[in-house]
Order: structure tokens, then sequence, then C-alpha cells
């Protein structure tokens, strides 16, 4: 629906005074005919600023980094309207001027914002045509990735194709920014050396008829277990003792001495392993392992390269490949059919084992050394094994068979030459029809001469038929228009043609190219109606491949990538290892915005819910009373979180909460930039160079609100400091990896520990008193600026650039159109994946 102008002045006034009414501001309303307000803008305007805000942002001071003193209207620059924006927000949320200056009367603050709005609302048509474009921008490494599993059929990851990339850059988080993902000489080399090894590992493999290996003993386990293994066992068993993730690294990765060559040739393996889990009942005190023994012990198979570093650390390349629960009783036979590449060999893991064998080994023959024989000679390992308790999973016998023949041919093969495999007749045709699926169009001619002129090319250097059009195939992996979304629209064309819009549609949803049914409407010219580009967007939401969406949108929004990487010390938080919190952290979030996105459930749910989607490591973090009747087996369940305002809402998540400190301690200010950046979209400018950096508050004898305050004693760190503290103090309750607290540690373990103020107030003036209520006020007085914000990072993400101020016209009307239809996420995404902007180049 349309809106004329004087609609929009009207709503937008209208929502200036429920902000304000939400403030318990009284509102006074002055019956004025637009001519009249016309001729008293300049005036409204000038007055305002001269008397509230040129004393601090006149052309001298500049304080913030803000210069009012020049502003007029009409605009007419960009810079014009980012500043009339600017003291919208400011005015409006009571953010400016600073309570301790004179304030405005109600009735001055409304005609200012109407005045600004209505010279918003009247530049509009002379922004019309000035949005930003995007750069044609490559592949992300995790695009270029799961591009490569659709083109062939299987997942690549087992590979590693781009474990020795560059790593890549972002930019306010988000990988899929053109200017941000440069290309050097050095990834071009790689991505040669990525090409011909997929293509050559998978399609030029040599037929080998399925060979067989049996590992009965020769179970040799490396350094400190080697002597034990040998006096106890002699090598009969191949033993897992802890969980892959440790510090120590003693008993985390079996793997077959015997079988390090590794597979002859890349494909599907069967595996039996005959195995026990034992001694799950131990007497031994279950705290010493960090284990939970009511859980059964699983097993995992990872993949391992001998010739990649030690085989019995991790590894770069270890996706889990196969998992089984191991009997207590007695030993059985557990069969796994994997995907293993040439060169990689199985090794055996302990997902839910004991952390740090060595710490626990040593433990248990502290408290338990008299119930050995010999306790007076020190109680080994070796003992330990041979009379002891100690649970542990055992290994007696493998066998290995394959390769597995694939009926009908190999999945590679049919995607990439189609159901009949490689046929040298058609060579050429096979190749035209990779090409135009791998450059996501359909080809042009001189597409099609390039691989006609490499294909003869190796054939004329005697190559076989098939052997050159593996080699084809490289270069067209190789090719710009493979590795670019590239666009073919004609420059003078404001919006996308359809191979380009569909091009950029499936990179947004599905990180890869565009499938048949998108392929063929992009082909008929129809993906550009509205109504089919639509029903398109709405068909990809409800496919399982939008999980790329929505775990590349979350890395990026949230970075939710980077847990992990300011990780806590190991021993001031061993659950955050033993048990594997950074994956559970991430799950939570992704269902849970999975879940809003098929539900359609409201936005507002990110911002505060009554419910969640935890597993029982999560249950056990936040102590929920589902711990207690959870299993690991049951995954993550949606829980109820009514009774519980310690949690709810993406705030409230231990991934947010996680990635939002440093590792080791907390921040008001570190946390209160991240909500101001990633909730409310609003950069604050970096500090002076002149003001010291603030220590978090690790001591726990002095709180950190005491330096805060001194620090805001500097005017030039007043100025922001104001808009971020609050923001931060209301997730002060919660540790650095997001456990619930009321007290900061004792310092040094001694001491008093100091309690955890909660209390905030906003420059606006709310006043909140906990976790809770912070939310709540979220919601009432800033909801309109995180729904925009998200919409500005869900545009972002899928043009593959930033918003500017020109765009926030259409931006305004996505917002107007999510809201009319009861603000659900599956409405936004949609409406931005069919926007104008989107449809742009």
């Amino acid at each position: 629906m349309m809106h004329s102008s004087l609609s929009i002045r009207s709503i937008a006034f209208l929502a200036t005074w429920v902000v304000l009414s939400l403030l318990n501001t009284p509102v006074a309303f002055a019956a004025e005919t637009e001519a009249e307000t016309d001729a008293d803008n300049p005036a409204i305007v000038a007055n305002f600023l001269g008397k509230y805000c040129l004393e601090c942002h006149d052309k001298a001071s500049a304080e913030g980094e803000r210069e009012f003193e020049s502003f007029s209207l009409p605009i007419s620059s960009e810079q014009q309207l980012i500043t009339t924006d600017e003291i919208i927000d400011q005015v409006t949320l009571r953010l400016m001027p600073p309570e301790e200056s004179d304030q405005p009367t109600d009735e001055e603050r409304l005609d200012l914002l109407e005045v600004l709005r209505d010279g918003i609302t009247d530049a509009r048509d002379q922004f019309k045509g000035h949005a930003g474009r995007t750069v044609m921008r490559r592949l992300s490494n995790r695009e270029y990735e799961v591009t490569l599993a659709a083109l062939f059929g299987r997942r690549v990851d087992t590979l590693g194709l781009t474990a020795d990339f560059p790593k890549e850059n972002t930019s306010h988080h988000l990988d899929t920014i053109g200017e941000s993902l440069v290309t050097s000489g050095f990834l071009l080399d790689q991505y040669f050396q990525a090409a011909s090894r997929l293509v050559e590992t998978r399609l030029g493999k040599p037929t080998m008829e399925p060979k067989s290996w049996h590992f009965t003993d020769n179970f040799q386990q490396y350094e400190e277990l080697t002597g034990a293994h040998r006096a106890v066992f002699k090598f009969q068993y191949l033993c897992l003792y802890e969980q892959p993730n440790t510090d120590t690294r003693q008993g985390g990765y079996g793997h077959i001495e015997d079988f390090l060559e590794g597979v002859p040739v890349s494909g599907f393996y069967d595996i039996e392993v005959n195995a026990q889990a034992m001694h799950r009942d131990t007497h031994y005190d279950p705290k010493i392992y960090r284990i939970d023994l009511s859980e059964p012990f699983q097993i995992a198979v990872v993949p391992g390269d001998a010739t990649k570093g030690h085989i019995h650390y991790p590894q770069a390349i270890e996706p889990i490949l196969a998992s089984a629960v191991v009997p207590d009783e007695q030993p059985e036979w557990l069969p796994f059919r994997v995907w293993l590449e040439a060169g990689q060999t199985p090794r055996f893991i302990f997902p839910n084992g004991p952390y740090e064998s060595r710490a626990s080994v040593i433990e248990t023959n502290r408290r338990y050394k008299d119930e050995f024989k010999n306790p007076k000679e020190g109680v080994s390992r070796t003992t330990l094994l041979r009379e002891g308790k100690l649970p542990h999973i055992r290994i007696g016998e493998i066998k290995v068979r394959g390769p597995v023949e694939e009926l009908h041919g190999s999945e590679e093969e049919r995607a990439v030459f189609g159901s009949e495999g490689f046929q040298e007749d058609h060579a050429l045709e096979q190749l035209f029809a990779f090409g135009q699926r791998a450059y996501r169009r359909t080809l042009e001619q001189a597409d099609r001469d390039r691989i006609v002129a490499i294909y003869e090319k190796r054939l004329s250097e005697n190559a076989t038929p098939r052997q050159a059009a593996l080699d084809t195939l490289k270069m067209i992996l190789c090719s710009p228009s493979f590795l670019y979304l590239s666009e073919i629209t004609p420059e003078e064309e404001p919006l996308l043609r359809p191979f380009d819009l569909a091009s950029r549609l499936s990179y947004a949803m599905w990180a890869a190219p565009p499938d048949e049914e998108l392929f063929e409407e992009a082909q008929s010219g129809r993906l550009t109606e509205p109504a089919v580009l639509k029903k398109q967007v709405q068909r990809m939401l409800r496919s399982e491949r939008s999980n790329e969406f929505v775990n590349g949108f979350l890395d990026s929004w949230l970075n939710l990538r980077d847990i992990g990487n300011l990780p806590p010390p190991r021993k001031s938080v061993p659950d955050y290892y033993a048990e594997n919190l950074p994956e559970s952290m991430k799950q939570e979030t992704r269902l849970f915005f999975r879940n809003l996105l098929d539900e359609n459930g409201p936005v507002t749910d990110l911002l505060d819910a009554d419910y969640s989607f935890v597993d029982k490591k999560l249950a056990k973090l936040y102590g929920l009373p589902e711990k207690e009747t959870l299993r690991l087996a049951d995954g993550f369940q949606r829980v109820s979180l009514a009774e519980n305002r310690q949690r709810g809402g993406v705030l409230g998540m231990a991934g947010v909460l996680t990635v939002s400190a440093n590792g080791v301690d907390t921040s008001p200010v570190t946390r209160g930039v991240w909500v101001l950046e990633n909730i409310l979209g609003t950069v604050p400018p970096p500090p002076p160079d002149e003001v010291p950096a603030i220590d978090a508050n690790t001591s726990g004898a002095t709180t950190i609100r005491d330096r805060l305050e001194k620090h805001r004693e500097d005017k030039a760190c007043a100025v922001c400091h104001r808009n971020i503290d609050p923001l931060g103090y209301a997730l002060e309750t919660f540790d650095p990896i997001g456990r619930w607290r009321s007290k900061y540690p004792k310092a040094k373990g001694k001491g008093i520990a100091a309690k955890v103020d909660a209390t905030g107030k906003f420059p606006s003036g709310e006043e909140f008193t906990n976790f809770s209520d912070f939310k709540q006020k979220l919601l009432e007085s800033r909801q309109d600026q995180f729904t925009r914000s998200l919409i500005e990072k869900l545009l972002a993400y899928s043009t593959g650039r930033h918003m500017e101020r020109a765009d926030q016209y259409e931006i305004d009307d996505i917002w107007e159109r999510v809201q009319a239809d009861g603000g659900g996420l599956q409405t936004m995404v949609t409406e931005v994946l069919t926007s104008d902007l989107f449809r742009s180049r």
C-alpha cells in the first residue's frame, strides 16, 4: 500500500509521540497548517540547535566528532541526511542534550522532529538512484566449498581444500562484502591446486577392486601410554582415554599403526570395530574425570593423515564421519560406512570421554592408592590398567573393506557428466553443461571457445579424452566466471537481469549455485516478476539447504564464528572444553533463529522470549530443570523459560555472551559496544588516542563501575560512554562463558567477592533494575531501532555491500511492510530478498 507524503509525515509524527509517551512524557499537540510549518522550519531548527546543541557541537568543539553549526534545511547532500538522522535519534531517545544540561520542552522536541522528518521525506526524490552498488565479489571460502559440494554431488570438507587459503577478511563481521574479499596471486595459486586435487581425487582415481584389512594387534599408542600398553596389553588393545579437546593429548585419538599409509583411493569404506566400554560402573569419583558416567560411552570415526603431523594429535582436517554408542557388558562389532580420501586412515575418538587423562590418572592414583597391591612403590598407569577400574573404551579388532562400489557410478561422475557418466563422443556437450552450472548462466560463445580450446589442446598433447575433459574441468573451476559472482547485467541497467538475480538469491539462501528450478525461472526471464521471485524465495527458505543462510548470517550478524578465538583458561572453566560447549552454544542460536524463520515468529523474540533450545550440556550451564531429565541422545529440545528470566532472547544465550567477552573476564564497555553495534546498529566512534584503555574487573576488590565513573569524568570519554556503558551493565550478571552470577570472582581466590550490580539508566532517562528489566526497556523504546538494524544486516549480507544513507528510504518501506504483516522473521527475510535494494546492482 502506498502512502502520500502527508500520511508518512503523520505516521512518523505519531511514532515519535508514542516513543515519548513510553518515556512517561506528556505530549502537547499544536494544530498548524502545513504552510505555516514550512515557513517556520529554518527558524525551528536554528533555534533548537543554537539553544541546546551548539555549545558542545559547534565548529570549534565538535564533541564526539559531531558538528551542527553548519547544518540547515533543505537537505541537499548525503552528509546532511546522515546528520539529520543522528539529530532525530538523539532527540527522540533523549540522548541529547545530556541530562546535566538545560532540557527542551516536549513541544520543542516534537516541533523539531516533525520538521526534520518532513525534510527527509521531501529529499527522497533527490536521492533516487544514489544508492550504493555491490562491488563484483569473489566467492568466500565458505561459499567456495559449499559450491564445489553442490557441483560434485558430495561433501568436500574431507579434502580440506581451503585449509591453506589466506584467512578471510570480514567487514563488520560479514564475510560476503565484496570490497573485503580481495584476491592475491597466492590465492589464485591455491585455487588451481584445490581444483586439481578435487578433480583428480574424485574423478581421476583409478578403478580398484575392494580390498580387506584385518587388524588384531600392534595397537601402539604414543608417548607416555606406550610403556603401560606394552607391559599390560602387549599392544593387543587400542584404548581411548579422553575426549579429543584436551591440553596434554594423551589417549584422545586411536589410530592403526599398521595402516598409516591410509586407503589407496578416495571412496566409501566399511569399517567394523570390536569395542567395549570399560568401567563405566567404576566406583572412582566421576568428578576426577569430569565425565557423566550415567551416559553411555560414544565412539566416533575421524580421518587422519600421517603426512600432516602427529597421528595421535588433532589435525586440520578431521570432520566426524560416523559415531555409535559403545556397549558395556561385552565387546561387540560396531559397523560404520565412512568416506575417506586417498591416503587417509581412520582414527577413533571418545567424544564424551574423560577430560585430561594425565591429570585424572594422577588424581586416581593419589586418592585410591590403598586399593592396589604395592602402594609403597607408587601407583603408575601400568598398575592402574592392570588392577584398577579406569573408565575408557577398549578396541580389540578392526576390519576395513573398500572402496565400496557405488551403484550406477559415483556421485561425482553423475553430478559432473550426467547419469551416463563421461561419454567421449559427447565430451564437449558434457563440459558445456557443467560450465553452465558452474558459471550460473547460459554460456556465451567466448566461454564455449575457451572450453573447446583447452580440451583440444590437451588431446593434441596425447592426453586421453577423459583426462583432457578433467583438465578442462580444472580450467572451469579456476575461471573468474566461477570464482566471482560476476554480473552480466549491463552497467546502465539498475536492476539485475535474471541470471544475476538467481545467483544473488541462491548464494544468499544456500551459499551455492541455483538449482534446476531456479535456473529455469531465470532462463525463462520470469524470475524478475515479483510474484515469481517471492515464490522462489519461500521455496528456498523451506529447503534444508537454507541452513547455510541461517549459519552464515548468524556467524556474521552475531559474530558467532569467533567463538573460540579467545578461549578461557582451561583451569578456570574446564567444562567449556570437556563438553565442547562452543558447538552447543552456536547450535542453540541457530535452532532458535531457524524456528522463528519457519514459524514466521515475531522478530522481537530475538530480544526477549520465554523459550529456547538446549541440549543437556546447555541445560547444565544454564541451571535449567531439564538438566536432570535430558540425555545426550536427546540432542536439542525446546524448553520453556517462562519461570527463568535469567535467559530469553539472543542476549541471554551463552554463545552471544561468550563472543562479546574476551575469554578471561568481562567488561561493560566491550559488551556494551557489542550490543550497540550488533543489536542496535550503531557503531560508536573509536576512543581518542590519548585515552587509556580500561582494565576489566578481574580483582573483585573494586567494581568496574567505579573505574568507569572516573573514566567518564573526562568529557572526551563521557559523550560515548553514557551510550555504551548502560548496555553492558545489564550483561555483567553473566561470566565470560555465559554462566549466571551474582558476584565477581574473588581477587586471586581471596578476599570479599564484589556483588554484581546490573542496574543502569539509559541517557534517555529509562532506568532498569536487572537483565530482564533491561530487555523489556529495549522492547519498549528501541524495538524499531533493532528491527531496522536487522533489516540492514540482512540486506548487507545478501547483497554483498553495506547500506548507505540513500538506501534508508527503501529500508523504511521494508520496515513498514514487515510491521503491517505482523513483524515476523520470515516476512522480513522475504521482503528483504524481494526488495528493489536486493534486486539492484
